[in-house]
């Protein structure tokens, strides 16, 4: 069975290892770009996903150079906490929950790759620009930047491209950009002082901005954490959309955001220590009715992009990948297999992207600002314990990341050549 992968960002290439790990030799990755260089800024792992990793013997490589996320503790705009819970081993997971470099996932996902599949299991400089679907085989067209052309028949191809996917487009050649929601993300990472246990995520809001901090690195040496931060908020200011440059940026943020901050960090001196921000738009895709069509399959955010809240990114795409190939070892039948995977993950995956929409867990932040937008003085007298805890524990249960389903579920290894 000849297997095509249309993307080499996690979701791809956590397909080629995941695929290869289920029997599967015949497997090539595509990546659009003219070299496989590893990039982003800092990502979470939550324990389904790095339970994952462990059963495909990556997880010593990744968590070298990883952070284990002790703690998410939210608070308000005025620094009141709103509410804490642990998080990975601290709240009795098997598995860790994970804060790291995208860069360095990435990596190792490349390495095991071409260690499994070899060197010619991942193709750069090959961009997807059409598709051929007959029933039981696909042509996908592929282009470089030379303007040379190469044709692959393949038995499956799996869409593993990203939020704009070319294999998307051509399945739904109407639907346009993805939408956003009027949000505009600023990103960076800096060295700096540990905050809070060392290991926490700190997330503070309003109704309409966001502010995100976690470790993803630490130097042993000088006791410093490298902080991942991220700062969210509308762009209603016409020099907010036009910064461009670092020292813009950071008054755009300071202007929002300046007197913010969780205890132990200072905002500002974080901002200006920072010596590259960068501006995205909150983007996510709109639900799809169908994943599947031949032998023609979609993965990871190519599926189902959502707004970055509750860590669920970079953990489904591992998840939709070790889901996938478990389905096509198991089933002789690749349409099957096809069916089966996307009846297990689209309904799901469906439910979260919905719920992201309201920013999953951190809706608790909107709720506490429109109780007492003023602050208070306990968290008591805005909430009760119960309902925090439904909030946290049900976006758990639809994430499907929840301790007792993490901990006791069956194994997705699947084993057997084909």
């Amino acid at each position: 069975m000849r297997i095509t992968i249309a993307g080499s960002g996690i979701a791809g290439l956590a397909a080629a290892v995941s695929l290869h790990a289920a029997g599967f030799r015949d497997v090539t990755v595509f990546e659009a770009e003219p070299g496989l260089r590893p990039h982003g800024l800092g990502l979470n792992i939550l324990p389904n996903a790095v339970r994952e990793l462990d059963e495909l013997g990556l997880l010593d490589a990744v968590r070298q150079r990883a952070i284990r996320t002790r703690e998410l503790a939210m608070y308000n705009p005025h620094g009141t906490l709103v509410w804490r819970e642990d998080r990975g081993l601290a709240a009795g997971y098997r598995w860790p929950q994970l804060s790291v470099s995208r860069a360095r996932l990435v990596t190792a996902l490349a390495e095991e790759t071409r260690r499994r599949l070899g060197d010619g299991a991942v193709v750069t400089d090959a961009r997807l620009v059409g598709l051929d679907r007959t029933p039981g085989r696909t042509r996908a067209v592929f282009t470089s930047r030379d303007g040379a052309t190469r044709t692959v028949g393949t038995d499956l191809l799996i869409g593993a491209d990203g939020i704009r996917s070319a294999v998307r487009a051509a399945l739904y050649p109407g639907e346009g950009p993805p939408p956003t929601n009027g949000m505009t993300m600023y990103r960076g990472t800096v060295w700096g002082r540990p905050f809070l246990t060392g290991e926490s995520m700190a997330v503070l809001g309003d109704d309409r901005r966001r502010l995100v901090l976690y470790p993803i690195d630490r130097d042993e040496t000088t006791h410093r954490i490298l902080i991942n931060w991220v700062a969210a908020f509308p762009d209603e200011r016409s020099e907010a959309r036009s910064a461009t440059d670092a020292a813009e940026k950071r008054e755009v943020i300071l202007r929002q955001l300046g007197d913010w901050a969780p205890p132990g960090v200072d905002l500002a001196a974080l901002i200006e220590e920072t010596p590259d921000i960068q501006r995205y738009p909150m983007i996510d895709r709109d639900p799809l009715p169908r994943w599947t069509f031949g032998s023609v399959t979609l993965l990871g955010d190519a599926a189902h992009a959502m707004y970055p809240a509750g860590s669920n990114g970079a953990t489904q795409a591992v998840i939709d990948a070790r889901v996938l190939a478990w389905h096509l070892a198991r089933h002789c039948d690749t349409g099957t297999a096809l069916r089966a995977y996307e009846e297990e993950r689209r309904p799901q995956m469906t439910e979260l992207q919905r719920s992201n929409r309201s920013l999953g867990p951190e809706r608790v932040l909107t709720m506490a600002h429109r109780r007492a937008p003023g602050g208070f003085g306990d968290v008591r007298d805005v909430f009760s314990e119960e309902e925090l805890a439904e909030i946290s524990r049900g976006y758990a249960v639809t994430g499907k990341f929840d301790q007792d389903w993490v901990n006791t579920r069956p194994s997705l290894s699947a084993g057997g050549a084909r």
